[in-house]
């Protein structure tokens, strides 16, 4: 195996990623070839639908199929073989399909079909073991003599960036949003890495259009959010137990969330949020239902404590799972979509009765705690409304400046850092924060600014659009740029969904982000002084200094 797309990349002298029988992240060696070789058949059915829609076959199937199945390769998703075979197996056919219709309508049109790379012609071996033999050829690194650490860490920046972006597809495909325009670009980018690109200028252009696709995805998964569950509303939510049984939800599809609430109503069983679900609480949809009670647990790298002493059901909507083997509660965790774990149950459909049963059998929490809260829901039309009350406080001087210090979480011990900024940013800033690295202080109090919070929990991830049209209607008052704002970005990186925001941040031509805790095991010593002196890109250093640096230059 390698691998080198999450922080947890093992770093030796003798090189940078997870080349061994297991990575970091509990990846088999044979499941993270089985991936390489089910990325290789995405980008074949890619090169086909690229082709395909030069004369006129857009086929939305496969469409919807391709990111979804690449969504299951990112970090911590899915460490299933089986799974991983029956989605190339798949791949292949519709691949083949739709090369038959290509090839047909190219007759029927009088014309040459267009001669494709070899890439797109692989044919799916039928036994595994020649599978995991064959899989050798698509290792990620295999060129690296050949092409240099430079242009292999670009095409991992793109390769990357696109599987956060399959992923954003895949939550907005859920909700009902999808965009031929879309898919369209998204098998171009794919067709594009398949043919092991070296020009290393348009490989750092592909990123940047990764980045700009990722915006319009963003915006399309923020439609179908809001059109579905209404506008979130500033919301506290306790972040302790209360008595009765319990199934807790984690992952981040609030379409399971609901389908989970309208199938335990009346049946004495309490509902809690995990992880990236936190937000789910703002949402005015879900307010209707009482036995959501609360939040429970932190970010997903602490969840083989905190499930294990969750004393109810468990279930994965999406990426972030870890080994459940590990606090001995598999019997009990339930595995959905593109989610898998060996052994784990896996639920198709929207029928949760496995996990409501398994709640019904656990004894659930014996008494309530004393309560605690946070407070969420400051997406997109909260911070409008608040918008206007915030730009007269930064005219009166009473609001210096803005901190975004969000992102992934992850169990390094320097991540610390992202608790301390927050604690010393000085009282008269305002500290805006998304995903699951606002556990790192969301719990702590902060106070107002004549009455404006301190702290603004925005959401989940893929919220970063509404922190976005915040500081787009904040320039547009100000008339002046974004960089031009008291705005600091201070953002932790884990997997690939942070990967391509970045890369949306940049495309939109944000500058001087700081990233932590350390740089993307695929971004080379070149690739970060590229990044550093076009868009600004830094590391983070010491809390005392990156204050220092970033208020003396506000």
């Amino acid at each position: 195996m390698f691998c080198v797309q999450c922080e947890h990349t093992i770093r030796t002298p003798q090189g940078v990623g997870c080349s061994f029988a297991q990575g970091m992240c509990g990846k088999t060696a044979e499941v993270s070839d089985l991936q390489d070789m089910l990325v290789h058949l995405l980008q074949a059915v890619s090169l086909y639908a690229q082709a395909a829609r030069k004369v006129g076959i857009v086929d939305a199937e496969i469409d919807e199929y391709v990111p979804q199945a690449f969504f299951s390769t990112l970090t911590n998703v899915n460490f299933d073989p089986a799974r991983i075979i029956a989605f190339s197996e798949r791949a292949g056919a519709l691949r083949n399909r739709l090369k038959s219709q290509y090839e047909a309508t190219c007759k029927a049109q009088g014309m040459a079909p267009e001669k494709l790379p070899a890439a797109a012609e692989y044919q799916l071996p039928s036994a595994k073991t020649v599978m995991l033999s064959d899989a050798l050829q698509f290792a990620l690194n295999r060129q690296k003599k050949e092409v240099g650490e430079d242009v292999i860490g670009l095409r991992l920046l793109c390769l990357y960036g696109l599987k956060g972006a399959a992923a954003y597809i895949e939550h907005a495909r859920v909700l009902g949003q999808t965009d031929a325009e879309v898919a369209g670009k998204f098998h171009d980018v794919m067709a594009y890495l398949a043919t092991a690109p070296t020009d290393m200028g348009q490989l750092f252009q592909t990123a940047m259009d990764i980045g700009t696709l990722n915006y319009r995805i963003m915006e399309m998964l923020d439609t179908g959010e809001t059109g579905t569950f209404g506008h979130p509303e500033p919301t506290r939510v306790n972040l302790r137990p209360v008595k009765g049984k319990a199934i807790l939800v984690s992952g981040h599809v609030l379409h399971d969330l609901e389908k989970i609430l309208q199938q335990t109503a009346g049946k004495g069983i309490n509902v809690y949020t995990n992880g990236e679900m936190l937000p789910a609480h703002a949402y005015p949809a879900f307010k209707q239902y009482p036995h959501l009670v609360g939040n429970y647990g932190t970010a997903w790298q602490n969840q083989q404590k905190e499930f294990a002493a969750f004393p109810g059901s468990i279930v994965m909507t999406s990426n972030c799972i870890i080994n459940p083997d590990v606090g001995q509660y598999k019997s009990r965790i339930f595995t959905r979509s593109i989610v898998g774990w060996p052994g784990a149950t896996h639920i198709e459909g929207d029928d949760f009765t496995l996990a409501i049963e398994a709640a019904l059998a656990m004894p659930g929490f014996e008494k309530d705690e004393p309560p605690h809260y946070t407070t969420t829901g400051f997406a997109r039309n909260a911070l409008m409304a608040a918008a206007p009350a915030v730009i007269d406080q930064v005219k009166a001087g009473n609001i210096k400046h803005f901190f975004l210090i969000g992102g992934c979480d992850g169990s390094k011990s320097e991540r610390s850092y992202y608790t301390e900024l927050a604690k010393a940013v000085p009282n008269d800033s305002i500290i805006l924060t998304l995903a699951c690295g606002k556990y790192r202080f969301n719990d702590l109090e902060f106070g107002d600014i004549n009455g404006i919070p301190r702290f603004l929990d925005v959401g989940q991830c893929n919220d970063a659009y509404s922190a976005i049209q915040l500081a787009l209607a904040l320039a547009d008052a100000f008339g002046c740029g974004v960089n031009e704002l008291p705005l600091s970005l201070v953002l932790s990186w884990f997997e690939q969904k942070a990967i391509v925001i970045l890369l949306t941040l940049l495309a939109l031509g944000i500058k001087d982000i700081r990233v932590g805790p350390t740089a993307p095991g695929f971004l080379t010593p070149n690739l970060v002084k590229v990044l550093n002196e076009q868009f600004g890109l830094k590391l983070i250093s010491t809390v005392e200094q990156d204050l220092k640096d970033i208020l003396q230059a506000a």
